[in-house]
């Protein structure tokens, strides 16, 4: 009878194979894109109808949405938004979410977990306001691995201002990649922006952040198929240091 059930909940689910088109896209081409002018413009009711309000974990080309399905349901009262670039694949984590609100199954779950296409290397101050992010993910992003493309990668000092701005004092960047260089640049990245500190994932995890730490390890499709190829994961992770001055 349990199978039979989720043999059922998954027909409602879209097939990625409806949705497939190439792994990255540029970040400076110019997509066409609707953003809002400042975040108070953004009605988030229509992205979180259960309860509205503007969310407060951030998915950075969060891809086919596999963090944002894993958290749902263990931080239900925590409103979570993914950022993709990609067309077919925000398409698809937008339908992802809408099957599995209407799911019998756990009618009440997937209520906090909203998509938006975006590039959040040009907008994301259009989304997020000042210090309203407690948490902001950047999993297996796009390695950029040509010298004279590391501008596109996702971490870089001009970016880090703008990720420390819409973090909270105490928020938490969470970084993870399967390329060792990507890692040791994003690291030392973020060790020489002020106001970011390292932080272990064992400190993390006494602070009851183990569950987020599973998520960002195991959740997304990129990471389990590093675990398929028996590859190795790097994980970096930053909290948001407080500073006396700001305003």
């Amino acid at each position: 009878m349990a199978k039979r059930k989720r043999e059922e909940q998954n027909k409602l689910l879209p097939q990625k194979k409806h949705y497939r088109q190439r792994a990255h896209a540029n970040p400076f081409s110019d997509h066409t894109l609707d953003y809002p002018a400042a975040p108070d413009a953004i009605d988030w009711a229509v992205h979180f109808p259960a309860s509205p309000g503007p969310p407060e974990f951030a998915d950075v080309g969060c891809g086919f949405g596999g963090l944002l399905i894993a958290l749902a349901p263990l931080f239900p009262d925590t409103r979570m938004l993914g950022m993709e670039i990609r067309v077919q694949v925000s398409e698809y984590v937008r339908d992802r979410i809408a099957a599995l609100r209407v799911t019998p199954d756990a009618p009440s779950h997937f209520q906090n977990v909203s998509i938006v296409r975006a590039n959040a290397m040009k907008f994301l101050p259009n989304f997020f306001a000042k210090h309203s992010l407690s948490a902001i993910f950047f999993l297996f992003p796009d390695p950029h691995f040509k010298q004279r493309k590391h501008k596109a990668r996702i971490i870089s000092p001009t970016l880090l201002a703008e990720y420390a701005y819409v973090l909270r004092p105490g928020g938490i960047v969470y970084t993870i990649t399967d390329v060792e260089d990507l890692h040791q640049w994003m690291k030392s990245h973020l060790e020489a922006f002020p106001l970011f500190e390292p932080v272990s994932e064992e400190e993390l995890r006494a602070e009851g952040k183990g569950p987020i730490l599973d998520a960002v390890y195991t959740s997304t499709e990129e990471g389990k198929k590093v675990e398929r190829n028996s590859g190795q994961k790097w994980l970096a992770c930053f909290k948001r240091v407080e500073v006396a001055r700001e305003t």
